[in-house]
């Protein structure tokens, strides 16, 4: 019916995707490469077997020309990544208030390649591998940094901003200096908190969160002022009281005393746990934690931490099938801010336990880019575009996502495409894909050939049992 909602929401889709592109074309030197990236940007949504540069331009139905100029998109320099995210940053900045924490979230991943000969590979641990008996693989490291967007009915999404390479020192040479994941995870921070400062929010707090592979003291040593680190550590991590301040001669003390280990205090005796309802993708979760500190770490008496032990749970769960779900208990540290004379968290204790839960966006991101968009699947093998190519189709995947994300918030998804079943209480890539073709396929442009075929299936029906009886006769004859 014309005028309903599921036709007025796709073409504000495709409005959406068409003004990010255009934001982004100050990014590209020239007309030309721009309007060869808008082009690969629509022939991933149609390109249904692998995302290759060659699968895009037979997506586009440009066979008959040169493909040379498709490929040195990524092999000249065309574009640079910081340019193009910087762009993309600046879009996301119009979805978080100035006063708000901007939420980021850093995590290492790696694609897996074949090659001995391509730049940036090198033997890494195999994700895939038992953690009792892990092996090896050839891969690609690189460092996810993605903005994490507000919560919405405990949901969030992981939009990345920056995927910067992560390529050890053994790896084979590439247009990317070698460094650790640690310190691509502090090279996004920085440029984060330089972003911000340009785009004149030098007030804006950032909060951070990732896991325990970013517990690193250099890290810790310079991480950016107004940057706030949530971070998973170990159960064993030294820890010592803030020393007690002091008057007269000789140098103050940078230690007090020896604090436990975040793991004894599950056994010190503590009567009272708080209890918090955090409201976690739809559902209500029970968690029982203590704030402890502030300490300081060893070898780190400058910053200050809190220590936030989550205790484990062991609760019945499933509906058709019950069983009983174990979670182990976890500990993270926490940046302390400095307010007067005082200590004190980055946000509200409730928020800060909301935020834990959302870094498996980023899990739920690296899965949806590698089996969704294909990304590492390009064919570019040079220096510069073995990096840039995979860099390259991060951006689409985050651009096809913020579009989403304007589009229908959250949980505002397309109307489900079955009466029977419901839709999910948040849309998938899945929909934001099959939306897009839809609108694209309902455009003049795109429209096919062969129209529906409708509600008459009755009618159909009876005129080809007609038909088949007539021919039938006929063979009687």
């Amino acid at each position: 019916m014309k005028g309903s909602t599921k036709e007025q929401e796709i073409p504000t889709l495709l409005k959406n995707l068409m003004e990010l592109l255009e934001a982004h074309r100050p990014a590209f030197k020239q007309a030309r490469p721009y309007w060869r990236a808008v082009g690969l940007v629509l022939a991933e949504l149609f390109s249904f077997g692998r995302h290759t540069v060659a699968q895009s331009i037979l997506s586009l139905g440009q066979t008959s020309g040169d493909w040379s100029g498709w490929y040195r998109l990524f092999s000249r320099e065309r574009f640079e990544e910081e340019n193009l995210n910087r762009n993309l940053f600046r879009e996301t900045l119009a979805e978080v208030g100035a006063t708000e924490p901007y939420v980021v979230g850093i995590d290492g991943t790696q694609l897996h390649r074949s090659s001995l000969k391509m730049p940036g590979t090198s033997w890494l641990k195999a994700a895939q591998t038992a953690a009792f008996r892990p092996g090896i693989e050839r891969a690609q490291r690189f460092l996810t940094g993605a903005w994490l967007t507000p919560l919405e009915n405990g949901y969030s999404r992981a939009i990345p901003l920056r995927f910067i390479p992560a390529f050890p020192p053994k790896a084979v040479p590439a247009n990317a200096p070698p460094r650790r994941e640690w310190e691509a995870g502090l090279l996004y921070l920085q440029w984060i908190r330089s972003e911000l400062d340009q785009a004149e929010r030098t007030q804006q707090q950032v909060l951070a969160v990732a896991d325990g592979s970013f517990d690193v003291l250099e890290l810790w040593r310079q991480l950016p002022e107004q940057v706030n680190l949530i971070v998973r550590t170990a159960r064993n991590r030294a820890l010592y009281w803030l020393p007690e301040p002091r008057s007269g001669p000789g140098r103050p003390a940078s230690y007090g005393d020896k604090a436990p280990h975040p793991a004894d205090w599950l056994h010190a005796g503590l009567r009272h746990w708080p209890q918090q309802q955090v409201l976690v993708r739809g559902k209500v979760i029970q968690m029982r934690y203590q704030l402890l500190g502030p300490f300081v770490r060893a070898g780190l008496p400058q910053r200050p931490v809190f220590l936030l032990v989550v205790k484990g749970r062991h609760q019945l769960v499933g509906r058709k099938k019950r069983h009983y779900q174990h979670r182990t208990p976890s500990f993270y540290l926490i940046s302390a801010v400095r307010v007067g004379h005082t200590w004190q968290l980055p946000g509200s204790i409730d928020t800060l336990l909301a935020w834990l839960w959302q870094r498996w966006e980023l899990e739920v991101a690296h899965r949806e880019m590698k089996s969704g968009l294909g990304v590492g699947e390009k064919q570019c093998w040079n220096n510069r575009s073995a990096v840039v190519s995979v860099q390259w189709s991060v951006w689409v995947y985050a651009v096809l996502l913020l579009a989403g994300y304007r589009t229908w918030g959250l949980c505002g998804g397309p109307p489900a495409p079955a009466p029977w079943w419901p839709g999910a209480k948040r849309w998938s890539f899945n929909t934001l894909w099959r939306s897009y073709r839809a609108a694209l396929w309902g455009t003049p442009e795109f429209r096919p050939l062969w129209p529906g075929t409708g509600d008459n299936w009755f009618k159909k029906e009876t005129y080809l049992a007609g038909l088949a009886n007539s021919v039938a006769a006929s063979v009687r004859i």
